[in-house]
């Protein structure tokens, strides 16, 4: 296998593991997958949440009406990319594009960024955000 093919077959591993991990966690709220797809230590890099698993573990029980949408992924190394659309994070729909980096096939750091959900018409360009 050349360098190419095993870096390919990285991301394409990484990719299954975040989208599993997000699915369990989130939409399914079993607490169990941060011991299965998370490691500590976890780096939190969200202005919004402190490092540490015992932040995912307090936050997601109480998330009403979560739903993670992925409308795009990327995958280079050890770094996979989401574009998202999220409902239940805050009062409004947002987009978010998540960073996850991982180690040995685990979810060890995290960036976010968010942004309201604005319809393309009520944009200056008339284009979707997603």
């Amino acid at each position: 296998m050349t360098m190419a093919e095993k870096a390919t077959d990285q991301a394409q591993r990484n990719t299954e593991i975040v989208l599993t991990a997000m699915r369990e966690l989130f939409a399914e709220k079993d607490i169990t997958a941060l011991d299965r797809y998370w490691a500590e230590p976890y780096v939190q890099h969200s202005p919004q949440m402190a490092s540490g698993l015992d932040t995912l573990r307090a936050v997601v029980p109480d998330l009403e009406g979560f739903s993670w949408e992925p409308k795009r992924i990327a995958a280079q190394g050890d770094l996979v990319f989401t574009h998202s659309i999220v409902h239940g994070w805050a009062p409004n729909p947002v987009v978010i594009v998540d960073i996850f980096r991982l180690d040995d096939g685990r979810i060890v750091e995290h960036w976010d960024v968010i942004q309201d959900l604005i319809s393309a018409e009520a944009t200056v360009d008339g284009n979707p955000m997603v």
